[in-house]
């Protein structure tokens, strides 16, 4: 039992890594696409604040690690946890390599369902849909609450939080323009993008630190829900000396400091190793992009980011700063925006939570008919 709970450590900190390649174009695409750094330099400081970003709070893991999956109606064993993440890890992989910015996020959501569904033999009562707290939205658990109202609400968000701020931006130019000398001459191009290649090197470390402080929990609610259930098969009782880390510190809602440094250092090693087919999307293909644009999406998206890890929301990465660029983009002229491009990114989000969870469903399935689950 205790092989399967390092298996499952295992899968969950591969999970990690793939997130990290796969998701650094949401943390950098803007920032490269508008030339303002090279992919080198932009994966240094993403990985740099990702790390950082990754320290700030364990909302979004206790949501992961306690809020989707009724443990009453379905034991959470190894097994589920290693198809879940598998669900995951496979459709990172399919995205990544067809160039489409899906979400980590969801893919990892799919496959805790999926896994759940199949180990409950079709229990729908297995996953946790809504459960309404009087303590307010930060005690709020299931599908409905933490999944399913950010997946609609953050895009939207996104959209116009992204024409929003660039809105404001342009009113500003204007008003500098206006002003007279010497102010107006602040409002000419060369300035105003000398300017905001500046001020995009804060909006891109923004990106990254938000990126971290949401994404690298999502793992480590795995790695805890993995050994609270360890804790209660009595997996954990009669450890050898090498393995005592693994004991829990404190309870269901404490993740313990291993957890947190080691996702994190995983979660920044994957963001260092670069992912520049979803660069290419993102960055280039969508809407071209001047320095102003990508500090507005970038300050859109983080904006989100910061405000769902708060009240522990798994929101997407992907989600929330594709639709910032794509409110950019309508900001400046709706018929530059390349719908084609779009429309394949949304298929790829309508279709990640079934698909993960249906990979995660059959590997189960498949675990089962072997007599290994």
């Amino acid at each position: 039992m205790l092989t399967l709970l390092l298996l499952v450590i295992l899968f969950a900190l591969v999970f990690e890594f793939i997130n990290g390649f796969h998701d650094t174009a949401n943390s950098i695409a803007t920032v490269v696409a508008t030339k303002v750094l090279s992919p080198g330099q932009a994966v240094i400081l993403a990985a740099s604040m990702n790390l950082i970003g990754a320290f700030w709070g364990t909302a979004v893991a206790k949501t992961i690690a306690s809020g989707l999956i009724d443990t009453d109606v379905v034991t959470v064993t190894s097994q589920v946890l290693i198809c879940a993440l598998a669900g995951g890890i496979t459709w990172n992989l399919i995205t990544w390599w067809l160039g489409l910015p899906s979400s980590s996020s969801h893919a990892l959501i799919g496959g805790l369902c999926g896994a759940a569904l199949a180990a409950s033999h079709n229990n729908w009562h297995a996953l946790i849909w809504s459960k309404l707290s009087d303590a307010g939205w930060t005690s709020n658990k299931g599908l409905l609450w933490k999944v399913a109202v950010p997946m609609v609400s953050s895009p939207i968000a996104g959209f116009l939080l992204g024409v929003l701020i660039l809105a404001l931006l342009y009113a500003l130019i204007a008003a500098l323009r206006k002003a007279g000398r010497p102010l107006s001459r602040l409002s000419r191009p060369r300035w105003v993008n000398a300017f905001f290649g500046k001020a995009q090197l804060a909006s891109a470390a923004y990106m990254g630190f938000a990126h971290g402080s949401n994404d690298a929990q999502k793992t480590m609610g795995i790695i805890a829900l993995a050994i609270f259930a360890a804790q209660g098969a009595g997996t954990l009782d009669a450890l050898p000396a090498w393995a005592q880390f693994l004991h829990p510190d404190g309870g269901e809602t404490d993740i313990d400091r291993w957890i947190v440094v080691t996702c994190a250092l995983v979660m920044a090693a994957g963001t260092a190793s670069g992912g520049w087919r979803i660069i290419k999307t993102l960055g280039h293909k969508m809407v071209k992009l001047q320095p102003i644009d990508g500090f507005a999406a970038e300050t859109a998206s983080a904006t989100i980011l910061v405000t769902a890890a708060h009240f522990g929301m798994p929101v997407s990465t992907t989600h929330s700063i594709s639709t910032a660029i794509m409110g950019v983009g309508f900001g400046k002229n709706p018929r530059k925006l390349k719908i084609t491009v779009i429309e394949r990114i949304v298929w790829a989000w309508i279709l990640t939570i079934p698909a993960a969870g249906g990979i995660a469903y059959a590997l189960l399935r498949l675990a089962e008919a072997l007599g290994w689950a």
